[in-house]
This record gives structure tokens, sequence and C-alpha cells, in this order.
């Protein structure tokens, strides 16, 4: 499984399932278990009062959940009639939208290192996310 670092409060968006898609300026052939990594810059931390989100609740530098990468989609181009509603959602903004599905909140985070792009975790990060997405 391969993790992708995302700032918060997308990554918590991502997590509770408000967010069905990740943006990006590259495309991925990568379809399979993603694993959600919320890196630590604050950076973005002003947009979680558009959402109705508490920032110190947030797990920075942990990942947080799993998804499905199902498609990578450009947002100027015509979408699959099974993502065309997702092409005018209020998150796609591209220029590739990485469709994400069966989003899994981990029961608890799991603090690692993150990188930039897809990345690998390291075994005993991958065996902490199964078990922290299990029990």
């Amino acid at each position: 499984m391969k993790a992708l670092t995302v700032c918060q409060p997308y990554a918590e968006l991502i997590a509770r399932g408000d967010k069905p898609i990740e943006n990006r300026t590259w495309s991925t052939p990568y379809r399979g278990r993603l694993m959600i990594h919320a890196g630590k810059s604050r950076d973005w931390l002003g947009d979680s009062a558009g959402y109705r989100l508490d920032p110190s609740t947030f797990a920075m530098g942990a990942v947080v959940a799993t998804a499905e990468v199902v498609a990578c989609l450009n947002i100027r181009a015509p979408w699959p009639m099974a993502y065309a509603d997702l092409q005018i959602h209020e998150h796609a903004n591209g220029p590739w939208c990485w469709i994400l599905e069966d989003v899994q909140r981990l029961r608890r985070p799991v603090f690692c290192q993150g990188a930039q792009g897809l990345w690998l975790p390291f075994a005993d990060v991958l065996q902490a996310v199964r078990e922290a997405a299990n029990g």
C-alpha cells in the first residue's frame, strides 16, 4: 500500500468522507488502497473555519485514513458517467482529480514521517495502520 501526504484540513475532510477528490498537479496510474497521511504544515489551517472544523482536533504528521484510488481525471476533460457528478463537486479543482472511494478512518492516528509524492511506508507503519484499521 502506498501513502500520500495531504495538508490539513483536507486530510481530515477525506477521513470524514466529505472530500472524495484529492487535487494534484500531476496524474497517477496508481489504483488501489492508499494511506492518507496528514502533513505537519499549518499553511492551510485557515480553511478549517469554512468547514466548521476545529483544527485543535486534527492529527498532524500521521496516517489518519485509507481510501481506494479508483480514477485520476483531468478537470478539463470529459469525465466518465460514473464520476460526472463529482466534476462539479466543490473539491474538484484539478488539474488532476484523484477519485477516492471506500474511505476508512483509522481508529487512532499512526504517527510517522511523510514525504512528497506517492511514497512507500516502512513495514512498521504499514503494520500499525493495519492494526489501527481493524481495532
